[in-house]
C-alpha cells in the first residue's frame, strides 16, 4: 500500500435510477424465440454495492466527497453536436423513453439529465484533481461512457463521459498534456473516436480481443493527422488473467506514459475484465486492479490521477474490485478479498501467446512522440 493520498470521490444515488429497462441478455424478450425478460446488464445493483461498501468498509471516511453536478450543453457540445443532444433529450421526454441510437443503449424518460451529472461528475472530478484539491480521486457514475462516440451514443453509454471531461480541461488549461489508460474489458472506441486527431492526448486501451466492438480495437489503429502515434491498442487473448495485465503496463503502458510525459492520467475503469464477469473472458481480481493503480501512480511525474467508472456487471465481486483501486489510491486499507482464491488460478500467469501479443504492441512505443 502507498502513502495516504488526499482521494477524491464521487457518487450521487440518481445514478442508481437510469432505467435501462428489462432484456434477455443483448436481445429484447420475445416468447416466441423462448427469450425471456430479465434485467439489462447494464442495471444499477452492481454501482451501487460498489458504493456501499465503500461505505460499509468505512473508507468513505478517508475520502474526500466531490459534489456530483450536471455537465452544461456548452461542455456537452465540445464532443457531441447540437443535433445528438436534441434527438436524445426528446427521446429522454417521451414517457417510456427509448434507445440512444444504435439499439443497444436503452433509457428510460429523465435518462439525458442522468447522463448529462455522471459526465458533470466525471469533469467536477477531473477538475479537483488538475486544480490539486484532491491528489486523485473516482468517480462511480452510471451511465457509462467509453463507447459513445461524437455522433452519438453506443453500448449503453448515452455521452462519452471521460472526453467531454477531458475536452474540458484542455479548454481551461491550454497546453496540458493528458494520457488515458482502459482497462474495460470492452475496446475504449468512443475515447479513441473523441482524441483520433489530438496530438495533446495519449490514448491506449487494453482489451479482450475483437468482444466488443467486433471491428474495432486493433493494433493498426494509431491515430491520424496532428493524432498520429498517441493512440495504442492492446488487444489481448481471452483469459488473460494479472500475469498478462501487469506484462502489458509494465512494457507498454508505463513506457508511453513515461515518454508521453502527461500532466494528468485518466483511466476508463471498467471490472468486466474481472474473473467473474458475465461479458467478458478475463481473469483480472481485485488485487489485480489495485496492482494496475500502483504502476499508474508511479508512472505518474506529479500523482495526478483520476478513474472513471464503466463497465462491470458481476454485482457480487465488482465492489471488492472497486474497493481496492480506492484503497491504492488512499494508500488505506480496510478489507482483504474474500475470494483471493481466485490470485492462483493456473491462468493468472502470463502465457507466452499472451507475452507475443503485448510485445506486438510495444513496436509502437517507438513511435510515440517523446515529451521528456
Amino acid at each position: 500500500m502507498t502513502k495516504q493520498l488526499k482521494t477524491g470521490y464521487v457518487y450521487h444515488e440518481l445514478f442508481g435510477w437510469h432505467d435501462t429497462g428489462t432484456n434477455a441478455g443483448f436481445f429484447p424478450s420475445d416468447p416466441a424465440k423462448g427469450l425471456q425478460p430479465f434485467l439489462n446488464y447494464e442495471n444499477a445493483e452492481t454501482k451501487k454495492r460498489i458504493h456501499e461498501l465503500i461505505v460499509v468498509s468505512g473508507l468513505i471516511d478517508h475520502l474526500e466527497r466531490i459534489p456530483a453536478r450536471h455537465a452544461t450543453n456548452e461542455e456537452l457540445l465540445l464532443v457531441h453536436p447540437q443535433s445528438y443532444l436534441t434527438s436524445l433529450k426528446a427521446v429522454s421526454e417521451q414517457r417510456l423513453g427509448g434507445d440512444a441510437g444504435d439499439g443497444e443503449t436503452p433509457l428510460a424518460k429523465g435518462g439525458y439529465e442522468i447522463g448529462t451529472m455522471a459526465v458533470g461528475a466525471v469533469t467536477a472530478l477531473a477538475q479537483a484533481v488538475v486544480s490539486g484539491q484532491v491528489d486523485n480521486g473516482y468517480a462511480l457514475v452510471r451511465p457509462p461512457g467509453h463507447h459513445a462516440i461524437r455522433s452519438g451514443g453506443m453500448g449503453y453509454c448515452l455521452f462519452s463521459n471521460l472526453g467531454i471531461a477531458l475536452s474540458v480541461i484542455k479548454r481551461d488549461n491550454p497546453g496540458i498534456r493528458i494520457a488515458t489508460v482502459d482497462w474495460d474489458v470492452h475496446h475504449g472506441n468512443g475515447t479513441q473516436d473523441v482524441f483520433y486527431n489530438d496530438p495533446d492526448v495519449l490514448t491506449i486501451s487494453l482489451h479482450q480481443d475483437r468482444l466488443y466492438p467486433r471491428n474495432s480495437g486493433m493494433r493498426e489503429e494509431i491515430g491520424e493527422g496532428p493524432g498520429l502515434n498517441t493512440n495504442i491498442n492492446i488487444p489481448l487473448p481471452a483469459g488473460t488473467g494479472n500475469g498478462g495485465y501487469q506484462y502489458a503496463f509494465e512494457q507498454v503502458v508505463a513506457p508511453a506514459i513515461k515518454k508521453f510525459n502527461p500532466d494528468l492520467i485518466a483511466v476508463a475503469s471498467g471490472f468486466d475484465s474481472c474473473v467473474y464477469d458475465p461479458l467478458g473472458r478475463m481473469m483480472l481480481t481485485a488485487r489485480g486492479y489495485a496492482k494496475l493503480t500502483e504502476i499508474l501512480m508511479s508512472a505518474s511525474k506529479n500523482n495526478k490521477l483520476m478513474i472513471a467508472h464503466e463497465g462491470g456487471y458481476n454485482a457480487v465481486y465488482s465492489p471488492f474490485c472497486g474497493l481496492f483501486v480506492l484503497q491504492q489510491l488512499s494508500g488505506i486499507k480496510k478489507l482483504d478479498d474474500p475470494f483471493d482464491h481466485t490470485e492462483n488460478y493456473p491462468g493468472q500467469t502470463l502465457f507466452e501467446h499472451q507475452r507475443f501479443e503485448v510485445d506486438e504492441a510495444a513496436k509502437l512505443l517507438s513511435a510515440l512522440p517523446d515529451n521528456r
